[in-house]
């Protein structure tokens, strides 16, 4: 609804090609909308169309690969792919007609180069395959420099100062790594082409240029310690993620009678509600049906452009739930993320619905996040922190292991800040997250293993067992080693560690990035220690390799802790073992111009120090930006929606107050009083909050993140806290905004 209906109050809502004319508030339209609801779109057909036959059918894959191009070209391609080996530019016309034909066949007449620039979302730029003949027609054109090269303007994204206004020039580059795919639309498809996104000098502009980068840097370190075990047959060692996605759906109706969440993505005003999640029902609830259309759809959907989804479950808040695919290699995993919230977003509107990313949308319920499960290996050694039954006897897996948690506890600062951002920031260290502090959990098993070690040497490992419930009819279960930890930011789960500190809106690419290059980082250290002291001798390896897993664990073995993170004592602990404890991204961000974090990026060319202040510096924008934003919904959204309708409820209070005093009546007048009091704090409020946001801090853009963080938010809560305890008092009728127990529990 546009703010001229809105400020009208006409009433007028239009959801999934119902439309609704209803007169009163926006609020009281918005409920009478969605509880009017009826679903527009005909069932699909899972007989005509299997879901299995869906998967990759709108992906350029290796199987249709193979089948339209030239056997050289195809291996050629292949090559790259598996190998990590240069890309042969002089296959790409090739590629590129088949590419096109492939495209047409689907309907395809535009082709878009898809990059990922530093605001984190997904940008496209189109072209058409026809082009004038000069005849009075067109023929369809897609040639291998169109493939490879694409140039949108440089200017017109952030760039952190690589770029001036003046400098439009930037480049997109194909990423043969990850598949190109069709994109549907009603009216015709789009074929869809990963890219990188470069500047003319060659700096990164873009999210997907680091992740690459990190990946080659991660490979070369991990194939000198494969090497120190002789496996050397040079198989690519990459990175692989499988993200989990946590989001909230609200109708509609009630999103566009919000203006916070329309412009903010977050709910700056609201009353906790009678009932939230303290019943613990949702969590794995039955999924609502009109829910349940939406996931089918918008799972039908990523199979078709090869996302593989596994997962779907209602998770802990009301109207909250997740969606979670299998691991793959990390560039595709992070293009892959970003078509999951695109398409979350897209099929969402079909249904009425709103697809909420922010990781904070609403106060006092679990807010959502992406966990990223990391692991690494080859198509060799496979899983590369897989521990094995045994663990204490696999030295490989050991050596690896340890080399993470050096890389943990070495970079806590750099892992913090890749995942700060305002929205973050409202959900870390809260019940649903875990808290800001940098720790890993490893569990029972492997942190008696290194304790061992630490101790001079590992003998033992404690086993899996099994677990015997009671009841003859269950069979009895293969039991873990080690329970798991949800207040751990980043914890080791069977073969895999996983980052739960990702923020649910993040692209996944900066902490992949800073995994990537962290761990690469101590695979180098491990290696030159063993290679030096080895000499090449393989029989030294194994009193060599004891030596320095004794030593990392005594110097680094801090990190690892297996309790409780919510807890005050562990705050306390871990300001005693010198772990710091980054509250907000005020606090964070400075750490990505640490001088250990700029050697780090360029010593392994994943970033220069001009790229990497590029990011600082539009991170801190960003920051300031989303406050200075969600300061100005505060103030509006207060003096035209809240305190009208609080003055008109004052002014009934004190109406009936009157006539009854003049009928001789006795009137209790507290709550007039109590209205009134809060009519005035939300007005001081507001107006403080203005002074402040038209201050002009010191110390530049670090002194600005800093007030924004340590006044101006402060100053948007005290307005906040006045707003909805008016909210427990103000008619219901009179009420502007949808409120939680209508927006998370009305589907």
């Amino acid at each position: 609804m546009s703010s001229t209906s809105k400020e009208k109050g006409n009433g007028s809502f239009a959801v999934a090609g119902n439309s609704v004319m209803v007169g009163g508030s926006p609020r009281m339209s918005a409920i009478s909308a969605v509880t009017n609801y009826k679903p527009s779109n005909p069932p699909m057909n899972f007989i005509e169309t299997p879901t299995q036959e869906l998967f990759c059918a709108n992906v350029f894959s290796k199987a249709e690969m193979k089948a339209r191009l030239p056997k050289p070209v195809f291996k050629s391609v292949l090559k790259t792919i598996e190998t990590g080996e240069k890309l042969d530019s002089s296959i790409a016309d090739i590629v590129a007609s088949a590419l096109k034909d492939w495209a047409i066949e689907k309907g395809a007449t535009h082709y878009a180069h898809v990059f990922y620039p530093l605001t984190g979302a997904t940008a496209e730029k189109h072209d058409s395959f026809l082009t004038p003949d000069g005849e009075g027609s067109a023929i369809a054109e897609f040639s291998g420099s169109q493939l490879i090269q694409g140039e949108p303007d440089g200017s017109s994204f952030p760039s952190g100062g690589i770029r001036a206004t003046f400098e439009a020039r930037g480049y997109t580059i194909w990423d043969v790594t990850s598949p190109a795919y069709i994109l549907e639309n009603d009216n015709g498809t789009t074929l869809c082409i990963p890219t990188a996104f470069v500047s003319w000098t060659g700096e990164a502009l873009d999210k997907k240029t680091p992740v690459l980068r990190s990946m080659q840097a991660l490979n070369a370190q991990a194939q000198r310690i494969l090497n120190l075990f002789g496996h050397t047959d040079g198989a690519l060692v990459s990175s692989t993620a499988g993200p989990e996605q946590e989001y909230f759906l609200i109708d509609r109706n009630f999103f566009f009678a919000r203006p916070d969440l329309l412009n903010a993505g977050r709910t700056l005003f609201g009353a906790k509600p009678p009932k939230g999640q303290e019943f613990d029902d949702h969590y794995f609830g039955a999924i609502p049906d009109r829910v349940l259309a939406f996931m089918l759809e918008a799972e039908r959907e990523l199979f078709k452009l090869g996302v593989p989804i596994k997962t779907r479950h209602n998770e802990v808040a009301p109207g909250q739930y997740e969606i979670a695919p299998l691991f793959e290699f990390a560039n595709v995993a992070t293009d892959h993320q970003q078509l999951i919230m695109l398409t979350l977003r897209r099929v969402a509107e079909k249904y009425g619905m709103t697809c909420l990313t922010h990781e904070k949308p609403f106060a006092g319920v679990n807010g959502s996040g992406k966990h990223v499960n990391w692991s690494m290996g080859s198509k060799t050694q496979g899983n590369l922190l897989d521990p094995g039954d045994t663990p204490h006897e696999n030295a490989q897996f050991l050596l690896f292991c340890a080399a993470v948690i050096r890389a943990v506890h070495k970079f806590q600062g750099l892992l913090r800040a890749v995942v700060a951002s305002a929205s973050n920031d409202h959900r870390l260290g809260a019940n649903e997250a875990p808290p800001a502090i940098i720790s890993i959990f490893l569990g029972d098993q492997l942190t008696d293993v290194f304790d061992q070690i630490k101790e001079g040497g590992a003998n033992s490992s404690i086993p899996k067992g099994t677990l015997t419930v009671g009841v003859d009819t269950l069979p009895p279960l293969p039991k873990d080693a080690g329970d798991r930890n949800r207040t751990s930011p980043f914890a080791f789960t069977g073969n895999r560690f996983e980052f739960r500190a990702v923020g649910s809106s993040m692209s996944i690419a900066g902490p992949l990035v800073a995994m990537n290059t962290i761990v690469a980082e101590s695979l180098d250290y491990c290696a030159t220690r063993l290679e030096e002291a080895t000499g090449g001798d393989s029989s030294k390896l194994n009193s060599e390799l004891q030596k320095l897993l004794t030593e990392i664990m005594t110097e680094h073995g801090t990190i690892v802790f297996n309790g409780d993170g919510y807890s005050d004592e562990w705050h306390a602990e871990a300001e005693q073992r010198g772990l710091l404890n980054l509250k907000t991204t005020a606090d964070a961000l400075p750490f990505l111009q640490d001088e250990s974090v700029k050697e780090l990026f360029s010593k392994y060319n994943v970033l220069s120090e001009r790229e990497l202040e590029s990011r600082c510096e539009i991170y801190m924008e960003q920051y300031v930006n989303t406050i200075k934003v969600e300061a100005a919904l505060t103030i509006e959204m207060s003096r035209t929606m809240i305190f009208p309708a609080a003055v008109r409820y004052q002014n009934e209070l004190a109406s009936t107050c009157a006539n009854l005093k003049m009928l001789g009546y006795e009137f209790d007048t507290k709550t007039l009083d109590k209205v009134t009091s809060l009519v005035k704090a939300l007005q001081d409020g507001v107006c403080d909050l203005e002074e402040k946001l038209a201050a002009d801090p010191d110390g530049g853009m670090e002194g600005e993140i800093k007030f924004f963080c340590s006044d101006v938010l402060p100053a948007m809560l005290v307005v906040r806290e006045a707003a909805d305890e008016l909210e427990d008092y103000v008619a219901d009728d009179l009420w502007p905004l949808p409120t939680y127990q209508e927006m998370l529990f009305i589907k």
